[in-house]
């Protein structure tokens, strides 16, 4: 089942939790829920958005809501391992374009993610190996979702997107369940859950109002 805004959010897949006790929607009722959904190899995630989260927890986890955390893999696979999380969790490594940004930017301390520990739940998404055939209709989906004014392109651009995308997919080994489940593009994504069990947003990318969107949500 698809994730829609509006409706009862659906169960995140997980393989395993890393941190934390297992945990979903259903038993989060009464709580705003914020997932954030990350790579391991995503350097904008561990820069800017894990921050947001972990700052968001300590200010408002007394106060009605619920953060988890979601490590995700729709590319890098060697890097985006459900080991390399352990590792983050327990020793504080990061590893590849992470590892090299955060030792540019001086928020390793001895090699390790010291400064902003994690403190929320944390979980690696359901990997699944591939075994279907990539269909036009999948192809289809994917380019509306990013390019809603595709089919007015010339048919020369539009075949050179398709085979971009066919070739991206191909090179895809792995489905990640909750990412595509909530249909997200790309990562750092974040997904809000209200109070009850309602899905009322899934957002890619920098998310400055996220404080005064939780905040509404508790308050409804």
């Amino acid at each position: 089942m698809k994730a829609k805004i509006g409706q009862k959010a659906p169960p995140l897949s997980v393989s395993a939790w890393v941190q934390g006790e297992p945990v979903n929607f259903d038993d989060l009722s009464g709580q705003v829920v914020l997932v954030v959904v990350f790579q391991l190899n995503c350097p904008g995630c561990f820069l800017y958005s894990l921050p947001q989260a972990v700052n968001l927890y300590r200010k408002y986890s007394n106060h009605g809501l619920s953060v988890l955390g979601i490590a995700t893999a729709f590319e890098d696979f060697d890097k985006n391992t459900l080991e390399n999380l352990t590792r983050l969790v327990e020793k504080g490594e990061v590893v590849g374009e992470t590892l090299r940004a955060l030792s540019q930017s001086g928020e390793l301390t001895a090699g390790r993610l010291l400064p902003y520990p994690i403190p929320f739940p944390l979980a690696m998404d359901r990997l699944t190996k591939r075994q279907d055939d990539i269909t036009d209709n999948e192809i289809t989906i994917f380019i509306k979702n990013r390019i809603p004014d595709f089919e007015q392109e010339p048919e020369p651009y539009q075949q050179k997107i398709r085979q971009q995308v066919q070739h991206y997919f191909e090179s895809l080994i792995y489905h990640a369940e909750t990412f595509e489940t909530f249909e997200l593009k790309g990562t750092p994504s974040h997904i809000l859950v209200d109070k009850h069990g309602l899905l009322r947003d899934c957002a890619f990318g920098a998310y400055p109002e996220l404080e005064v969107r939780i905040k509404e949500l508790m308050e409804e």
